[in-house]
């Protein structure tokens, strides 16, 4: 089994997951960040939950958010940073399947349909995307036999790229894109953030909050690593294929392969 690994805390930077969160708690960053790629103006942000966690009674993989904030109009912005190129349609359908959960969470809640409020589901991803033109892809659904008729769902969907060849952003989102990949600060908002990551990375206690992240991180990749080994081992028991067999493709010990044998013929 493929040991899970993580950054040392030193090296981390805000286009890693730990570090972007951490980052965007702040809402100085966040709420200016949302500003600065839409181009609205927001008064305030409300935290709806730290890295909320959306999960339902039915079987299915439930969702966690990066940055689930509404502002002060009660529209709601999540902001996932794509650490992975899982390429073009595993992050489409990632934002349907992140946008489905926000909905049904807050039906849960008690809100009828006509009070779903309006949502932004918005990818920050370090690479290109697309066609790789742009830096900027927004989605809303529009009526095929009329461009000009839009549903008005309240759904947006929005992809940031740092790779792009078209100048379609602003110079300050422009500069976070770089930082993204890793490229200097050369704006005051990035300067900014650049100068809070480095304050943050001398402080002991955060360190700690690091790795301990990194433990509960480890132990859920080898619970889940476990749980795999045990269907593939069950999978082939029922196929009544060898214990030799078993062994290898499984990696578990021989004694557990044999508690589940027992365990299946009852």
């Amino acid at each position: 089994m493929a040991a899970y690994r993580t950054k040392a805390w030193e090296d981390l930077t805000i286009a890693d997951d730990y570090m972007f969160k951490l980052v965007m708690k702040h809402e100085r960053f966040c709420k200016r960040l949302i500003e600065k790629i839409l181009k609205i103006k927001i008064r305030h942000i409300d935290y709806l939950d730290d890295e909320k966690s959306l999960k339902f009674r039915y079987a299915g993989k439930g969702v966690r958010l990066d940055v689930y904030v509404e502002d002060d109009a009660n529209t709601v912005y999540d902001i996932e940073m794509q650490v992975r190129d899982y390429g073009d349609k595993e992050l489409t359908h990632r934002t349907r399947y992140y946008q489905s959960m926000i909905d049904v969470d807050a039906l849960t809640a008690g809100s009828d349909y006509k009070e779903l409020k309006n949502s932004f589901v918005i990818f920050l991803c370090p690479f290109g995307l697309f066609d790789g033109k742009r830096h900027l892809y927004t989605f809303r659904n529009v009526c095929i036999e009329d461009k000009e008729l839009e549903l008005m769902d309240g759904t947006s969907k929005v992809f940031l790229c740092s790779e792009g060849q078209l100048d379609d952003v602003s110079t300050d989102v422009k500069a976070f894109l770089d930082y993204m990949k890793g490229l200097p600060a050369v704006d005051d908002f990035v300067n900014e953030i650049d100068g809070f990551i480095k304050e943050i990375k001398v402080k002991e206690e955060e360190r700690v909050s690091y790795m301990t992240y990194e433990m509960k991180m480890r132990e859920a990749h080898d619970d889940g690593m476990d749980e795999r080994s045990v269907q593939v081992a069950i999978d082939m028991l029922n196929d009544n294929e060898p214990m030799e067999k078993i062994l290898k493709y499984s990696r578990l010990p021989k004694e557990r392969i044999e508690e589940l044998s027992k365990e299946i013929k009852g």
